[in-house]
């Protein structure tokens, strides 16, 4: 049977998940949006198109294998999944916001019996039984923002990244419940039997993309004379790999991998040693 891995269909999680699959090596060049499913040409893989709220469940059903979803979601949904990796996007946090007018700071100020409108009601009544509040809860699918304008709700428990959607409907943030990202999940008896060599070639692939990013392979002629300050500046990954360039003793060729935030100093200070021919190009993959 192959293995099988879910993505989001849509939304904020879609394009990028789609991205590092690609970088990984795999192919994906004919997905359109009303594919459900594509099976992976020679490769026992075969990759689902799912609404991200259903993933956590097809894993944990087992219907999946493996899947890729919001933490927010595979913790509301209170399934039990093994989560893998933090993918490091997707970033956003499970906030309370109230309305500006409202004369409320703090989650203290909320009296008991106000009504929250949400799209998480197990973590948000988790959250204020914690706290010792008495609310009610509306269960929503979409647009909590607009609910305490139209009287449904006192205030919102909501998904929030830049916050500038809460300022454009005149409500504030007092308080977070969780911090979510981007994870990896995956079913416990699958990732715990004969497949747990291939998800955890799979994670490592996609782990391998996103180390990668942050990454730059950089290649200078340096002068022999300046070979040691360019260690001590450039130590790379094991250090930079100094290659002699023939007919020629006093220059070597120096290959390094260094930080994408770092490349911009490392040519200045690179050119004032003398190097020469200084490249940078970018890496799809780095594997340890």
């Amino acid at each position: 049977m192959p293995l099988k891995l879910a993505i989001p269909n849509k939304g904020r999680l879609n394009e990028r998940a789609l991205h590092i699959l690609r970088q990984a090596g795999l192919e994906l060049d004919d997905i359109d949006d009303r594919k459900l499913f594509v099976h992976l040409k020679h490769r026992d893989l075969t990759i689902m198109f799912l609404r991200a709220s259903d993933i956590s469940r097809f894993v944990h059903k087992g219907a999946v294998d493996v899947g890729i979803t919001g933490r927010d979601i595979v913790v509301e949904s209170g399934v039990d999944v093994t989560t893998l990796y933090d993918m490091n996007f997707g970033h956003c946090r499970l906030a309370v916001a109230v309305p500006d007018e409202s004369g409320i700071d703090s989650v203290a100020d909320i009296v008991d019996g106000s009504v929250v409108a949400t799209s998480f009601p197990n973590m948000t009544q988790q959250y204020f039984a914690r706290l010792g509040k008495k609310v009610e809860i509306a269960r929503i699918s979409g647009a909590a923002e607009v609910t305490p304008h139209l009287g449904v709700a006192d205030f919102i428990v909501d998904l929030v990244s830049s916050g500038s959607t809460l300022k454009m409907n005149h409500l504030k943030e007092i308080a977070t419940i969780m911090e979510s990202q981007a994870v990896v999940i995956a079913n416990k008896a699958s990732y715990g039997g004969q497949n747990k060599e291939a998800i955890d070639e799979l994670v490592a692939a996609m782990r391998s993309v996103a180390d990668a990013e942050n990454k730059k392979y950089l290649m200078a002629d340096v002068p022999t004379t300046s070979l040691e300050e360019v260690r001590r500046y450039l130590p790379g990954i094991a250090g930079p790999t100094v290659m002699s360039i023939m007919g020629r003793d006093d220059v070597v060729a120096v290959h390094v991998v260094i930080d994408k935030d770092r490349v911009y100093d490392a040519i200045n200070r690179l050119k004032k040693l003398g190097a020469t021919g200084i490249l940078i190009t970018p890496i799809d993959r780095m594997v340890p």
